[in-house]
């Protein structure tokens, strides 16, 4: 998917090269963030991390993907209402979800599916649902080859490399617009994400995003490489420890089509490039302190994320959220991974009779803690980073709207509470400390 999408966009590859020399640089000035990832063993998955981001149109196509998906050992991870920001879509993230998996495939793609509801225009909507409802956004082959792995459990080597090319197919640009030019502009009127969405094939990949060590040198590297970024980095503001996610983008390009019918030439604006900086992940307090600070800084003046002081009233508001990782920890403000340092150590410990105490364990210097990589979006960045490549006119008046039950019956399945994965992820590490420690006590 990268390599086609590369072809399709060039300025990805651009992209690609210029968070790879921000990585390097950041690793060679860095050694401590160096050895943080490599403890975390994140440092291998950090070239080939990818998320992406497409949208759907119909109940039928999300539940296909959920199954397509799931063949990959990819799952549906939190629920997403950007409504409130005027986007007439809600979604989740496909993604692996245990800790192996995830070290060997930190791919996710934010997976959207419109809400034709939220149009006020009855017969538009009318006339788009007939629209998505003639389409076929996945080969014969590709839902073949779904079944047999959902039959058998998993797929052959050669099936599945079959199983990919088949798959790919689903996410390819088109050129060809498959409705007339009127139809499209009546549409493109209701808004650009629903022309987008309704106007082609299928869900054409909108944006692939490589993970940067230092996104605000991303930022600033952009434009000197001939990429126009957006103004402001969405997300919190720059730490010394990263917390959640922080990301921008380049404007969407603007592509040549072709019109059904009546074959017009036209041009449509949906696809960009993208860069992301992931954080830790924040325990449900610490997601309510950031929640409750970034609501205080966008009341200031809207949404305020354009505005020229944005980035000083962000990154004063967040003085009221810990920078230190022992104050994090011991605030339950984030999760983290612990680990056994010295195991002869430990072991000394555990034989004197001692009780477990993770925390006096650390202190001697036997077992150590590290952040949990946040491995998931934020509705209020997603939204900055659609609606700066729908344009400023693209704001609707939508209230918050959040339909969690109707999307999950459209996608057949629940979404996973992230924030209870993490949970699972910290216990589970805890757990095996704990028994280690154990096995001493036991001999």
């Amino acid at each position: 998917m990268s390599a086609m999408y590369k072809t399709e966009v060039p300025q990805y590859g651009t992209l690609l090269d210029l968070v790879a020399d921000i990585n390097r640089a950041t690793l060679e000035q860095d050694a401590a963030l160096r050895g943080e990832l490599e403890a975390g063993d994140e440092l291998r998955r950090l070239d080939v991390e990818r998320h992406g981001a497409i949208r759907l149109g119909t109940a039928q196509e999300l539940a296909d993907m959920r199954r397509i998906f799931r063949v990959m050992g990819m799952f549906p991870v939190g629920y997403y209402d950007l409504s409130v920001a005027g986007v007439p879509v809600h979604a989740t993230a496909f993604r692996p979800v245990s800790d192996a998996a995830l070290r060997n495939n930190p791919f996710r793609v934010f997976t959207s599916l419109l809400r034709l509801e939220l149009i006020a225009d009855a017969a538009l909507r009318a006339q788009a649902e007939a629209i998505l409802a003639r389409r076929a956004i996945f080969t014969p082959r590709a839902l073949e080859l779904t079944a047999l792995a959902e039959e058998a459990g998993g797929l052959t080597e050669a099936q599945a490399v079959e199983f990919v090319q088949e798959v790919t197919q689903t996410f390819r640009w088109h050129s060809e617009a498959t409705v007339s030019h009127a139809t499209y502009r009546q549409l493109h009127g209701a808004h650009r994400l629903v022309a987008d969405v309704v106007s082609f094939k299928g869900p054409h990949i909108n944006h692939l995003t490589p993970r940067t060590l230092d996104i605000d040198a991303a930022q600033a590297e952009m434009p000197r490489r001939g990429i126009a970024a957006k103004e402001v980095v969405e997300g919190p503001p720059r730490r010394k420890h990263a917390i959640l996610l922080r990301q921008t983008s380049f404007k969407a390009l603007e592509e040549p089509i072709v019109f059904a019918e009546d074959g017009a030439d036209g041009s449509h604006t949906a696809r960009f490039g993208e860069i992301e900086q992931r954080g830790m992940a924040l325990t449900r307090a610490g997601r309510a302190l950031y929640d409750q600070l970034l609501a205080g800084v966008r009341s200031m003046q809207g949404a305020g994320s354009a505005s020229a002081d944005y980035s000083e009233r962000l990154a004063a508001a967040f003085q009221a959220f810990p920078d230190d990782l022992d104050q994090l920890r011991e605030r339950g403000l984030a999760f983290f991974r612990w680990r056994v340092l010295d195991a002869d150590g430990l072991a000394r410990v555990a034989a004197s009779g001692a009780a477990f105490d993770l925390q006096a364990l650390r202190a001697q210097g036997l077992v150590a803690a590290s952040p949990i990589v946040y491995e998931d979006f934020l509705p209020v960045s997603a939204a900055g980073i659609f609606q700066s490549n729908l344009g400023g006119a693209e704001q609707k008046s939508y209230a918050a709207n959040a339909a969690q039950e109707a999307f999950e019956a459209a996608l057949g399945a629940p979404v996973a509470d992230e924030i209870a994965l993490y949970e699972q992820s910290q216990q589970a590490s805890v757990d095996a400390v704990r028994a280690q420690y154990a096995a001493v006590l036991n001999r």
